[in-house]
């Protein structure tokens, strides 16, 4: 393994970012481990330097055993038959603590645009037009960065990176992406998600920003 290589594990590689996420992570030759709930659906994300295995981001065991001897997590997992924040800040708790256990010193979970400040203090989800559905799934991501933010001591260098609404499976695939602290990128306010995998392994092989919300836009 090159000095520049890394181990990577990936909480809810089945998802279409996860996969993104494994699939490019081990293009640039990282160390992938692939974490599932059921295994036996996602062996087609295995081989080479990727390998599936089953656990439980909500739970700091599963998240401690597996981490064990990774350089940074990535948790691109989500739940739509849990409530949202139920859900969020078990996973975050659960990552504070298996990741403090394991060693592991970086952290890249993935948030929603929605959570983002169109202006000073004012973010897409406090509109008055916004679906209460929607606003009570974004806020579970609210309550996992507030978490992280508060719980999280300095040996945990965490990052929440924030997709635009236009998270495009069918999105052109340019190589390049724009980032702003907290606040939504004008533009398209669209991205493949193999250019937001791109903007997330760049921040594990080159950390640039911490414990913010790190906005990404093609």
């Amino acid at each position: 393994m090159s000095q520049d290589t890394k181990n990577i594990i990936v909480f809810g590689a089945g998802g279409r970012v996860g996969r993104a996420v494994v699939t490019r992570a081990a293009a640039r030759g990282h160390r992938v481990t692939a974490v599932v709930r059921e295994p036996a659906k996602y062996q087609d994300l295995g081989g080479g330097s990727v390998t599936v295995v089953r656990g439980d981001v909500t739970d700091p065991v599963s998240v401690a055993t597996l981490a064990t001897g990774h350089d940074a997590a990535v948790n691109a997992s989500a739940r739509l038959d849990l409530p949202s924040e139920q859900y969020f800040t078990a996973a975050a708790k659960a990552l504070l603590t298996g990741l403090g256990e394991a060693g592991v010193r970086r952290l890249l979970t993935l948030g929603i645009a929605t959570t983002l400040e169109t202006s000073p203090g004012v973010r897409l989800m406090d509109a008055p037009e916004f679906p209460a559905e929607w606003r009570a799934f974004a806020q579970g991501h609210v309550a996992e960065f507030e978490l992280l933010a508060g719980a999280a001591g300095p040996e945990l260098d965490w990052l929440m990176v924030v997709p635009p609404l236009d998270l495009n499976a069918e999105a052109e695939v340019t190589g390049a992406y724009r980032t702003a602290v907290g606040t939504v990128l004008d533009g398209s306010g669209r991205i493949a998600h193999a250019d937001l995998a791109s903007a997330i392994v760049d921040e594990i092989e080159r950390p640039r920003h911490s414990r913010v919300q790190l906005a990404v836009s093609a």
